[in-house]
């Protein structure tokens, strides 16, 4: 269960990171709501899931899975380029996060 929020709390703080992009430096109403509603969220998540998973390993998966899916996010939607390299990179980051999780 707390890998489950774990990861569900990484998602959310790619959804946190793209409303503060889309906040204009916290000056537009609706994506800073978000980015105040998801920071908060996400963030308890790590909270609660640090309780019984090592800090050091949550912080790691939680970071990973946040970065990773904001960037993914702006491949999609055309911000930002996708080529080879970026996406293997993005594998190296994600690979290295499972091999976090199956060594804990």
């Amino acid at each position: 269960m707390d890998w489950a929020l774990l990861i569900g709390s990484g998602v959310l703080e790619a959804v946190w990171a793209t409303a503060l992009g889309a906040s204009h430096g916290l000056r537009r109403l609706r994506p800073t709501l978000l980015f105040l509603l998801t920071t908060v969220l996400s963030v308890w998540g790590l909270a609660v899931a640090m309780q019984t998973i090592p800090t050091g390993t949550a912080y790691a998966v939680w970071t990973a899975t946040g970065a990773s899916l904001t960037v993914v996010w702006a491949m999609a939607r055309g911000t930002e380029p996708a080529t080879l390299v970026r996406i293997l990179l993005l594998l190296g980051i994600i690979s290295c996060v499972v091999g976090l999780r199956v060594v804990s």
